[in-house]
């Protein structure tokens, strides 16, 4: 039975995590217009839920602007479907808009007439932020979510665990990237927030080794457990001012600077005290209390044409529980099907890979003594035979993973039995036991000269539709199909009989 993960969520943000460092800047009260991504509600307060605002704005969404499906770290929410678009701007919104490396979150529109509108993700355009929300007909949207109408935006549960997932990730490697650089002198050069479950990363300068993890891992757990606070600071941004994305002596940035195309003009620093300062549109837990950071112990390393790096993979939070769960699950089940209890599993899986490697071998020897045998039979016959060129079909049913291999063990086997001076064409072929309109033959020609293998591979291409080719006195192909004795085989005698004619 598998095991419930249950997460106790914070109740509330506390008043001190926002806050207001540019004399002159104040959220804007006009509901005319809508707050700019920055100091939306759900940056404000990420443990908000839902929020009475209003509609800005509302239009049909039109395809180059569509809400995109793409696999990996940014993949949406919600599939594509038939249904309609519309783009929302609301005065204010609880839902975020993707940013920061943050995926977008998903939530609800209550409008006043009882209705609720899905909305599948939210996106940045310019200063604001955009919903995109499903209508069954484009026109009964428009008419219920029209401007200056008083709504309800809310994330709702599954969008609130969505969300809780990724402010856990996003506020630990937030923690990571600074306890390497503060500890280790690694800059962080991107991070992916993968979809859930899967582990997280950060992508490294160079790679670590396991103490160098350990030592990381263990320090930022120290942070964890003390509790640090974390707050955010906006103030109103200066474009003049803004400084450069760092550069690595290999040429690569660290990080990334504001897009180039945002226009809200507000820079907001997420802090966690005494531990780091750093400039982020996303959304993050008020505090480290909660986390539990966990470094998978390895780095995957990536070269490209001018630089290598490393990738470091870590899970925290309700994506731990998770993990933690499913792994518990998975060596729970492993051990069952190996008999043995969860401790002893490592040592079980190595004594059934040597096991496998020993049957492995055993295979490999006796299908080398069948081959000589095969091998040994059709020389045998050769030899009783007064024809000037001796030819010879062999079928056999093999429902190994390497039939082809086999056949070329009984041509190897024969070419160290058979005269010099004996010319011959052999055609090995090979099938499935259980065959369908899908399953492959294949099939190998040998024989002593490349000028009686090539027209004989030839002509089983153009009767049997085979796929091959080869050089010298060796030929291959496959044959897709079911193959039966009394047509294909008849096929192969045939060419047979063509060449040696």
């Amino acid at each position: 039975m598998a095991a419930a993960v249950i997460t106790l969520y914070p109740a509330v943000t506390p008043p001190s995590y926002h806050r207001i460092v540019s004399p002159t800047l104040k959220i804007p009260t006009d509901t005319q217009r809508p707050i700019p991504v920055g100091l939306l509600a759900c940056q404000r307060d990420p443990l908000l839920r839902e929020l009475e605002t209003s509609i800005i704005s509302c239009t049909i969404s039109q395809p180059a602007s569509f809400p995109s499906i793409k696999k990996g770290k940014k993949a949406s929410a919600a599939a594509l479907t038939d249904q309609p678009a519309l783009e929302v701007i609301l005065h204010d919104t609880v839902i975020f808009p993707e940013g920061g490396g943050q995926p977008s979150d998903t939530g609800i529109i209550k409008t006043a007439d009882g209705r609720t509108w899905t909305v599948t993700q939210a996106k940045r355009h310019g200063g604001h932020a955009v919903h995109y929300v499903l209508a069954d007909k484009a026109e009964d949207g428009l008419a219920s979510l029209t401007p200056g109408t008083n709504v309800t935006v809310a994330l709702g549960e599954l969008g609130f665990d969505r969300r809780y997932d990724h402010m856990s990730m996003h506020t630990s490697q937030h923690l990571l990237s600074a306890v390497l650089e503060n500890r280790l002198d690694i800059h962080t050069l991107s991070w992916s927030l993968t979809a859930a479950p899967a582990p997280c990363y950060v992508e490294l300068a160079r790679s670590m080794t396991t103490e160098e993890i350990l030592v990381i891992q263990s320090e930022a757990n120290r942070l964890v457990f003390e509790g640090r606070k974390v707050h955010v600071e906006v103030q109103e941004m200066d474009v003049q001012s803004q400084p450069a994305v760092p550069v690595l002596e290999s040429g690569r940035a660290v990080g990334k600077g504001v897009p180039t195309d945002y226009t809200g003009g507000i820079m907001r620093t997420v802090i966690i005290d005494g531990v780091d300062r750093s400039p982020c549109c996303g959304t993050h837990l008020p505090t480290l209390h909660n986390l539990q950071l966990f470094i998978i112990p390895q780095t995957e390393t990536l070269s490209r044409s001018a630089t290598t790096s490393a990738r470091l993979y870590f899970l925290a939070g309700p994506r731990l529980i998770t993990y933690l769960t499913s792994t518990h699950s998975q060596i729970a089940a492993a051990a069952a099907t190996l008999s043995c209890g969860a401790p002893q599993v490592p040592d079980r899986i190595g004594q059934v890979v040597d096991e496998r490697k020993r049957a492995e071998k055993r295979v490999d020897d006796l299908e080398f003594e069948l081959a000589k045998n095969v091998a040994r039979d059709v020389w045998q016959e050769m030899m009783s035979s007064e024809a000037v060129l001796f030819v010879k079909h062999v079928h056999r049913t093999d429902d190994s993973a390497n039939p082809l291999g086999f056949l070329s063990a009984i041509t190897t086997a024969f070419a160290n039995i058979i005269p010099a001076e004996r010319a011959f064409v052999l055609v090995f072929s090979s099938s499935p036991s259980s065959q369908t309109s899908a399953s492959a033959s294949v099939l190998l020609v040998f024989g002593s000269d490349e000028r009686c293998v090539r027209p004989a591979g030839d002509l089983l291409k153009g009767k049997l539709n085979v796929k091959g080719g080869g050089k010298g006195t060796r030929w291959s192909g496959k044959f897709t199909g079911v193959w039966r004795e009394g047509r294909e085989d008849a096929v192969v005698s045939e060419v047979l009989k063509a060449i040696s004619t």
